[in-house]
């Protein structure tokens, strides 16, 4: 347990030295002080824009929903694709550099090694999570005037589960594919798979298929009933992939 924790220790550092600092952070935090403001005038604008030929349309008024809406939304697709790829060699990379190798020469196992490593990053992604949806939160009632708060955050933790069983494939993939580029070539092939199995209602319902449209839905704030059938399936699938990841680099040479 101690050599676990110094190793989670130096994995947290390692973060904070290298550009996985700026990057997540910085999209999280752009999308989440735009978002309410589009929400808010993006009807304005477009009137504005197409003057009198679209006079007789009328647009719904921006609700604090729409800027539910449009966090998870850019949650759900650019993050998510910013994930896959920086994440692309979370293992492989770690081989490359001959990194993984001193690391192993002490006494950390390579389960130990993917599974904290895989640990930290969960956690990291949590804690940009929360600070996102937080600034979410505040821009919106500053915007709107308002700001309920439990269709975002029920919405936005419902994503966090299914970022990080994104998080567990790309640590499977890290391990199965040397290149980083191709394991987050194999990550965003599995969102596609995914986003096409969300049209199938059985997949929708019971499967990850369906978790970032049912992320989507309870930000609207229409009270739909918690996806414990996607949350289980996801959590499942996101400790399988860790473990495969685990029993996998236990046969693979440094």
């Amino acid at each position: 347990m101690r050599t676990a924790l110094m190793f989670a220790r130096k994995e947290a550092f390692e973060i904070l030295r290298t550009w996985r600092i700026y990057v997540l952070p910085a999209i999280m935090v752009f999308f989440a002080v735009t978002g309410p403001v589009l929400a808010k005038y993006t009807p304005e604008l477009l009137g504005a824009v197409a003057g009198s030929q679209f006079a007789s349309l009328q647009l719904p008024e921006p609700t604090v929903f729409d800027s539910y809406g449009q966090w998870i939304k850019n949650l759900s697709q650019i993050v998510i694709f910013a994930l896959i790829i920086i994440y692309g060699g979370i293992i492989s990379s770690e081989r490359r550099s001959g990194t993984a190798v001193l690391v192993l020469t002490k006494p950390v196992s390579r389960t130990t090694f993917v599974m904290v490593k895989a640990a930290v990053h969960a956690t990291y992604l949590a804690v940009l999570l929360v600070g996102g949806t937080l600034v979410t939160w505040v821009v919106t009632a500053v915007v709107f005037g308002e700001a309920p708060g439990g269709a975002l955050w029920s919405s936005s933790l419902i994503w966090l589960v299914m970022a990080v069983c994104y998080l567990a494939l790309m640590t499977l993939f890290s391990v199965l594919i040397p290149s980083a580029a191709g394991a987050a070539g194999a990550g965003l092939g599995a969102f596609m798979v995914l986003s096409i199995g969300g049209i199938w209602k059985p997949a929708s319902d019971y499967s990850p298929a369906g978790l970032l449209e049912r992320a989507a839905t309870l930000a609207t704030g229409e009270g739909a009933d918690f996806p414990f059938w996607p949350v289980g399936s996801t959590l499942v699938l996101s400790l399988g992939a860790v473990g495969l990841a685990a029993i996998l680099f236990r046969r693979k040479e440094l």
